[in-house]
């Protein structure tokens, strides 16, 4: 076991990992449009610098939260570091669109070991109750937090150091993080009796994840009906229905599915979805609205997120709390009702708005379901996991969240296009069409994060003081 003093190093390491993973989600939003105009992107491949590094951290996160399980979670967490640091440093130093989309999904997949890998080694490390709580009310605060931070210190390196500064950021963070956690944290031992990865597995859903999204980001270009959509979606559904052959009949499968045994890990998964569906698309979006109509700088536009770390940081120390007396249900029912709120109010933001009026109010309440939203996810999909699953829960987790994002900034940047298109046949034009498209993308995200609401209603079901025998669980 960790002393007191350790734990709080361990948590502070990983935590401090996770806020850049998540903020290499965000801190490029705010920098789109000079990367647009240094490395000449088209219009329709801008999303791909954000998509890039989201598909292939969804993509490979299971692979990643089962090797930490078998072949040592600290080994895991640093060389991943490393490797992300590596990434970050060629991606700044991209020459071409091309070269910078590609070498986000190396930073992605550098991510899908390290994120897990860091979750695992918390849970391992903190009691379940109300000590884990109170760590992943840190954890789930940096989680959410780290969006919004990325806007904010986007903006700043983007006006005064320049955009490639954004990903040069994550080195000197990655190596004394690397330095640190080979000191601090105490390597993880399987107590499985194999070592077996379960390749096939891992290859096939990853290309299941990947060919999905794909197809998902192409469609609304070629056509949904179009036969290259068609192949895209269909090939996809092939290759995760010979996942699933495949994980029934390997002896040591990449995802045990007695995992889902666990109905709140089951549930709390399928209500990360839509949350981060919605959430990615506020980032993209607001900073696009923000920048393009309200013509504030990249550093304004950060600053104009600053309130939603603040308020993310103070709400999710409160529900870690409230989690111990109310247990998790509650909070998972209403903070996805007012994210909703928050998207709602940004369906309506006008051409001639400002930030005092048309935005703020709405980051103000979605910020506070983030705080609430991500700390209560986390704790129900951890607890009651066996320590020989903790890394293929986190990669189960962060696979939700990811794939999510991707999946929700790919039908929503294809809703945003139409309505643009649609509004300019009608006589919009400039502003005016973009901020038809605004309203359509946020209006129909706004259906993403109710739905959440409603499965955490019909799906979660853990009462307060009530505890999941995990040992009930078939552990393969």
């Amino acid at each position: 076991m960790v002393d007191k003093i350790n734990k709080s190093r361990v948590l502070l390491l990983v935590a401090l990992a996770q806020f850049v993973v998540v903020l290499d989600n965000s801190i490029v939003n705010v920098a789109l449009p000079n990367i647009s105009r240094d490395l000449h992107f088209s219009a329709a491949n801008l999303q791909w610098v954000v998509t890039a590094y989201t598909l292939c951290f969804g993509g490979f996160l299971l692979f990643g939260g089962r090797a930490a399980d078998l072949f040592g979670r600290r080994r895991q967490f640093i060389i991943g570091t490393l490797a992300f640091s590596l990434a970050s440093l060629m991606a700044g130093l991209s020459q071409s669109s091309g070269m910078l989309i590609v070498l986000r999904g190396v930073q992605g997949l550098a991510a899908a070991f390290m994120s897990p890998a860091a979750l695992s080694i918390v849970v391992n490390t903190f009691k379940e109750g109300p000590e884990r709580n109170r760590a992943l009310g840190v954890w789930g605060g940096v989680a959410a937090g780290g969006a919004a931070a990325g806007l904010l210190l986007g903006g700043v390196l983007t006006q005064y150091l320049g955009w490639r500064w954004d990903l040069f950021v994550n080195v000197p963070v990655g190596l004394t993080v690397a330095f640190f956690a080979a000191r601090n944290i105490p390597e993880s031992k399987s107590d499985l009796k194999h070592q077996n990865l379960d390749l096939p597995g891992a290859l096939l859903v990853t290309a299941g994840l990947m060919t999905l999204v794909y197809g998902l980001v192409k469609a609304p270009s070629y056509g949904w009906t179009d036969h290259r959509s068609i192949e895209l979606l269909g090939g996809s559904a092939v290759l995760l229905a010979a996942f699933v052959v495949n994980e029934l009949r390997a002896k040591q499968p990449l995802m045990p599915f007695s995992i889902f045994r666990i109905r709140n890990l089951t549930a709390a998964n399928m209500v990360q979805l839509p949350i981060t569906a919605g959430m990615f698309s506020m980032f993209f979006f607001l900073s696009l609205y923000i920048q393009n109509i309200l013509h504030y700088s990249p550093i304004r536009t950060g600053l104009a997120f600053f309130p939603v770390t603040i308020i993310i940081g103070i709400s999710s120390q409160l529900v870690s709390r409230l989690v111990s007396k109310i247990g998790y249900k509650p909070p998972m029912v209403i903070a996805p009702l007012l994210i909703t709120t928050g998207l709602l109010i940004f369906s309506r933001m006008p051409v001639d708005g400002t930030y005092l009026r048309n935005v703020l109010p709405g980051l103000a309440v979605m910020a506070l379901g983030l705080g609430f939203s991500f700390v209560s996810i986390t704790i129900a999909a951890t607890s009651g996991v066996p320590k020989h699953q903790a890394g293929l829960a986190s990669g189960l987790l962060n696979t939700s969240q990811q794939i999510g994002g991707a999946l929700g900034l790919a039908i929503l940047s294809g809703i945003f296009a139409s309505s643009i298109k649609n509004a300019s046949m009608h006589g919009a034009r400039g502003p005016a069409a973009q901020i038809a498209g605004f309203h359509d993308a946020f209006f129909v995200a706004a259906f993403f994060t109710l739905s959440a609401s409603i499965i955490a209603i019909i799906g979660v079901k853990h009462a307060r003081g009530e505890r999941i025998d995990s040992e009930a669980i078939v552990n393969i």
